[in-house]
């Protein structure tokens, strides 16, 4: 090969040497812009993701218009339980289950034949105590002739008078004790004390009934009075003093959706049971219709005038921690502060907040449960109108 052909040879090899060499280095350097592009959008993708959105709220006032609802049983104004008086086997039976009856009306008749002997014996006891009191009586009267003829000793005079004097004590005995079983003996007929309905039966013809005399007393009917009703609720301490006679109160039941039964209150205990820490409160109920039944489990709203100085949060605004009870307040630099707060009235989907906020206090919806103090956030633009 020839000098000239060797020469541009190596020169072809330079040319295509440098080439590669500056392809390399192009390579190289595009690698290296490219990740520094890729790094700079990871750096603010990292940064954006960081960043926690947080909504936030703040408190209403609690104002007029707050309610307080609590649980509570219908009762008959009166009720009562009607016990057997007399021992013996129920004969007749007049009144049911249902049954509405008047009072003094016959719901059952007992027969006691053992009381009727007794009554007759307790008679002529009384008859025989009746003539001894006669003889003792003329006794005592012959006896007091004879002494003022001094035909006997003032101490036979005196013997004869306490005989009629006894006589006429026995005389008495016998008349209560006749008394007596002519008032049991009247106890055979159950009547209605007042004008109700009849609400539990426990006897039937046949049964025997035991007056408790010999053992445990037996309870033959229970009758209660519905209209009107009356029904007990538990006011907490902290709206008891809001609570006065004559407060018109609305009673729902869960079967009957959409009705609503107005009442007021009839009287207040007007002391606080310091085992609950409520007062009890006696509530009226209007039934003319008898729409309602004795025995309903009804919640009661109570018209409640809240304090000016509560405050009212959604419910979905607080954290329940191990120390208490907190809300996420957040600062005008997005830095987040927990408040211990005291709660009030439940409302559903409100709560009544009795301190620890205030009325400018921004406060974050739906913390998360890692949320601590000092952590930073970060609020959404507010949106121009239109958008």
């Amino acid at each position: 090969m020839s000098e000239s052909e060797v020469s541009a040879v190596l020169k072809r090899a330079k040319v295509a040497t440098g080439t590669i060499v500056g392809a390399l280095i192009l390579g190289a350097v595009i690698v290296l812009v490219l990740r520094s592009f890729q790094a700079r959008a990871l750096a603010d993708s990292t940064a954006l993701h960081a960043k926690r959105y947080v909504t936030t709220v703040k408190p209403t006032a609690g104002g007029e218009g707050q309610s307080l609802t609590l649980p509570g049983s219908l009762l008959g104004v009166i009720e009562s339980t009607v016990y057997a008086r007399s021992n013996g086997y129920v004969v007749r039976r007049l009144a049911d289950i249902g049954s509405s009856v008047r009072k003094g009306d016959l719901m059952a008749e007992i027969t006691a034949p053992e009381m009727d002997q007794e009554l007759s014996q307790a008679i002529s006891a009384r008859t025989q105590a009746a003539a001894g009191t006669e003889l003792a009586k003329s006794t005592a009267e012959r006896w007091q002739t004879l002494r003022q003829q001094d035909a006997v000793t003032q101490q036979d005079l005196d013997e004869r008078q306490s005989a009629y004097h006894q006589a006429k004590a026995n005389l008495a005995a016998a008349d209560a004790n006749v008394g007596r079983l002519q008032k049991l003996l009247g106890f055979t007929h159950v009547l209605a004390p007042f004008d109700g309905v009849v609400t539990r039966r426990n006897v039937d013809v046949g049964d025997l009934v035991n007056a408790g005399n010999g053992g445990t007393g037996q309870a033959l009917f229970a009758v209660a009075q519905v209209d009107p009703l009356r029904l007990y609720i538990y006011v907490p301490q902290v709206y008891a003093r809001q609570i006065q006679v004559g407060d018109a109160v609305t009673v729902t039941l869960a079967e009957r959706a959409g009705e609503q039964y107005q009442g007021s209150v009839a009287r207040t205990a007007r002391a606080i049971d310091m085992s609950t820490r409520t007062m009890q409160v006696e509530i009226q109920m209007p039934n003319p219709k008898a729409a309602l039944i004795a025995g309903s489990y009804v919640q009661v709203t109570l018209p409640i005038k809240a304090d000016s100085q509560t405050l009212v949060v959604p419910i979905n605004a607080l954290l329940f921690r191990p120390e208490g009870t907190r809300v996420a307040v957040v600062d005008s630099s997005g830095r987040v502060q927990l408040s211990t707060v005291k709660l009030g009235t439940d409302f559903g989907t409100r709560v009544e907040v009795f301190s620890g906020i205030k009325p400018t206090d921004q406060l974050i919806v739906n913390p998360s449960d890692s949320l601590a103090d000092g952590d930073v956030v970060t609020l959404p633009a507010p949106q121009a109108k239109g958008e």
